[in-house]
């Protein structure tokens, strides 16, 4: 059993602001010399990139569905033995999902704290807080963050109503010069943006300044039983992987179970030109390949060292942007095709709606495996697929599976956590 001081920042919606404030707390606290550990609800590959450079830390997932319980808690249970401070970042609205950042605030016992965006409210602000504290009697609501407030009059307005059990911890003004560059549904990848940095003290300091006094970060007990550690089924084994601009959405507990199964991780650059180091299996993660195609496609001799990868029955994994970049054409957005690298038959169309979304459970030979998809693009491809996944939720999306040779190619993100022997199983020996 180990305690830490932690705070879940949810809100009523996205776009409430939840980053910036986890961010912004984050990077208080870590330019102080606190040891800061901050979590992301849900899959999500761009807010954890914010949230690492925030807190200089890695930034993990917490998520009940493709994780599970026991996998949470020792997250959980290892930041808190080394952190002073553990921040997790909600998803969507709190009672959003299922699972939702209810649920798992009140599974692990997490204090919230809602952001609202204020703008366009005043004394309607306390009827939502009390309302969204009142919901469900298992979530402890540690206060209420007004975010967007026009002027210290508007703020004086927004306390007006609020119980003395649900204090305004922080009443942060307006500032649209301190907004970050979106893409899709969520924020350009950290590494694009060469002012985070800059960006993220100005949040810190509009934190400080905006903080009102008595916010006190209540310890939370966290307690997880001694896993046993993993057999080291990959040992010996060189993993390449892709790791850029154009193939950053990688899990960091992906590349843990990786090394502690034993493999020796090798990462590259494609976007660099870098060649495919010298490895037993590769992975191409997911990514934005329609932003960067002329230069993949220049690359001088990528594609042809994934062909000989292949034929040398030598397992290659492909997710969504990963997949994307090994078919014979992508399209992007302005309706420009781009050659790609031709490993495997097909075609996709990069279009301005969303194409799929939600979580997601597929059976792969080796085992079922869980995580997530996201995209904007649409595939033809003559492969037929090798499995189909389902949605927890009863969703639409329900992505496939494909097997060509050595080559495994999915939009599924997935999460190696939920099923460490058969990514073990896949990446020793894949299906010829």
């Amino acid at each position: 059993m180990t305690s830490c001081p932690a705070l879940f920042i949810s809100a009523p919606s996205s776009g409430s602001g939840k980053t910036s404030v986890t961010a912004a707390i984050a990077r208080s606290h870590a330019r102080r010399g606190k040891h800061v550990r901050v979590f992301k609800t849900g899959p999500d590959f761009l807010d954890p990139g914010i949230l690492e450079r925030a807190s200089g830390r890695p930034a993990y997932q917490l998520d009940l569905f493709m994780g599970g319980f026991a996998h949470c808690q020792q997250l959980l249970a290892e930041a808190a033995r080394e952190a002073d401070l553990i921040l997790v970042e909600g998803v969507m609205g709190l009672f959003d999902g299922n699972p939702s950042s209810a649920d798992l605030a009140a599974t692990f016992g997490l204090p919230v704290v809602c952001v609202i965006d204020a703008s366009s409210m005043a004394q309607t602000f306390a009827a939502l807080a009390t309302g969204l504290q009142r919901f469900r009697a298992d979530v402890h609501h540690a206060g209420v963050i007004a975010n967007r407030v026009g002027s210290p009059g508007h703020g004086r307005m927004l306390l007006e109503g609020l119980p003395a059990d649900l204090p305004l911890i922080a009443a942060l003004p307006r500032q649209p010069q301190l907004s970050l560059p979106e893409r899709h549904l969520g924020l350009v990848q950290a590494l694009e943006q060469p002012e985070l940095d800059a960006q993220l003290d100005a949040w810190a300091d509009a934190w400080e300044a905006a903080l009102r006094p008595g916010l006190a970060f209540c310890p939370v007990e966290f307690h997880a039983e001694l896993e046993p550690p993993l057999p080291p089924l990959l040992q010996g084994r060189r993993i390449a992987i892709a790791r850029d601009a154009a193939f950053g959405f990688i899990y960091p507990a992906n590349l843990d179970l990786l090394r502690e199964l034993g493999a020796e991780l090798r990462f590259f650059s494609p976007l660099r030109h870098e060649p495919l180091p010298d490895c037993d299996a590769a992975w191409l993660p997911g990514g934005y390949p329609e932003l960067h195609a002329e230069t993949l496609r220049s690359h001088p001799t990528l594609a042809a060292a994934l062909a000989a990868q292949v034929a040398a029955a030598k397992p290659l994994l492909a997710e969504c942007g990963g997949m994307l970049a090994l078919l014979d054409e992508l399209t992007d957005a302005a309706g420009k095709a781009h050659r790609m690298a031709g490993l495997m038959p097909g075609r996709a169309h990069v279009q301005p709606r969303l194409a799929a979304l939600g979580l997601q459970s597929i059976d792969w030979p080796e085992g079922p495996l869980r995580g997530h998809t996201f995209h904007y693009s649409t595939l033809d491809t003559p492969l037929q697929p090798l499995a189909r996944a389902t949605n927890p939720n009863g969703g639409k999306a329900a992505e496939a599976l494909y097997q060509q040779g050595s080559l495994r190619a999915s939009y599924l993100h997935h999460y190696f956590p939920s099923n460490p022997q058969a990514v073990a199983a896949f990446f020793l020996n894949a299906p010829a």
